[in-house]
């Protein structure tokens, strides 16, 4: 790790504002995984964003805009998040989505091939048209006709979520992976 996790008494007011909102962000919205440590201090991507709150004040507030009334299937944006985070080899990201992945319905073979960096042969449609966006996305190119094959599947409100989801899950595995933010104590993926 490569910026000490931050105590909350250690904050400065804008940090403390920051910490505050995205605790009761976590603890209502995010399920599943280790986000805030056994001495209540938030882990993962979050103790950046807190230390450099002109970064991470803005990042939280895509994340909280993407959560808010999502029009994609919650398995369908964990296909995407989870080949985002294969993409870039981002550990807590897959650690936090594989558990994500499972309480959505996702089956293990799924999320294993995912995270393998490989496309399963058993998607839906919907499954396999947000792995072939977010794959593109990642690579750096969507090509015409894979952004019409997400018009066409999701429309373009979700299918701009759905970029916007990946781009955002490439910020989480950057900061994740640039920090060298570890798993939660005893946890692996």
């Amino acid at each position: 790790m490569r910026l000490p996790l931050l105590k909350k008494d250690q904050l400065n007011d804008s940090q403390k504002a920051l910490y505050d909102d995205m605790k009761s962000g976590i603890e209502t919205s995010f399920k599943g995984f280790t986000a805030i440590d056994s001495d209540g201090e938030l882990v993962g991507p979050w103790n950046p964003w807190i230390r450099y709150p002109q970064f991470g004040g803005p990042v939280w507030n895509l994340v909280k805009a993407l959560a808010s009334n999502p029009k994609l299937p919650k398995p369908v944006r964990e296909i995407a998040i989870l080949a985002t985070g294969a993409r870039f080899h981002s550990a807590y990201e897959i650690y936090a989505h594989v558990l994500v992945g499972e309480a959505r319905g996702l089956s293990d073979d799924k999320i294993a091939t995912i995270v393998a960096g490989q496309r399963p042969f058993d998607l839906t449609r919907e499954e396999g048209v947000a792995y072939d966006m977010a794959s593109a996305v990642v690579a750096g190119t969507v090509p015409a006709i894979t952004y019409k094959r997400g018009v066409d599947t999701f429309g373009d409100q979700a299918t701009a979520e759905l970029i916007y989801l990946v781009g955002l899950y490439c910020m989480v595995s950057t900061t994740l992976n640039g920090f060298n933010v570890p798993l939660p104590e005893g946890e692996d993926f």
